[in-house]
């Protein structure tokens, strides 16, 4: 008998599964079998867990986007009291994860996001807002002398920059996490720097 723990771990693996996929060949370009071929169910069987590729596209989108959103949440709280220079860093590496791990989903928003329900849509870009707002009020607190406009400009250009992840070559090309993950931190801390000037 499958257990609640065993449905999750399976939906996770359909997600996962189902972002690579579009990524790599858009949405329309992806059928319910090949998702369930890639997780070694039929694709009637991904019926059970979503109602259908809509479903997948608006729960991986909506739901990274609210991952963002507590994790820099969850960062803010753990820094309490650190200073804001360690809440920035904090968060830029929080990011740094993301871009690094979830490099589909990067690409997935991209080109996709026009096709979620306009509810889904609006949830998504609810969601990001906030996130930005975060990242401004810290981004203003390390560089008071930033006014909220340029720091939300600032705060745009070092999203794109670290979301420019899926552009930086496959496995080999890359110098390794680690050296990537710290690139990424230096240009991110040298963006906002050069915004606070």
């Amino acid at each position: 008998m499958a257990t609640r723990t065993d449905a999750s771990t399976r939906r996770e693996q359909i997600l996962k599964e189902a972002a690579r996929l579009f990524a790599e060949r858009g949405f329309h370009g992806v059928g319910v079998d090949e998702i369930g071929a890639a997780v070694g169910i039929s694709g009637p069987g991904l019926y059970r867990h979503f109602a259908g590729k809509d479903a997948m596209l608006a729960e991986l989108l909506v739901g990274i986007s609210g991952q963002l959103l507590t994790g820099a949440k969850r960062r803010l709280a753990e820094v309490d009291g650190g200073g804001a220079e360690q809440v920035l860093d904090s968060l830029i590496e929080g990011h740094i994860d993301f871009a690094l791990d979830d490099r589909p989903l990067i690409t997935l928003h991209d080109r996709e996001l026009d096709r979620l329900r306009d509810s889904d849509r609006k949830m998504v870009r609810q969601l990001q807002r906030q996130y930005v707002e975060l990242w401004v009020g810290v981004v203003r607190e390390v560089y008071p002398g930033l006014g909220e406009p340029a720091a939300r400009s600032a705060v745009h250009s070092v999203f794109g920059l670290l979301n420019s992840t899926p552009h930086l070559g496959r496995g080999g090309s890359l110098p390794g996490r680690g050296a990537t993950a710290e690139l990424l931190h230096r240009m991110a801390r040298g963006a906002f720097a050069a915004a606070g000037t």
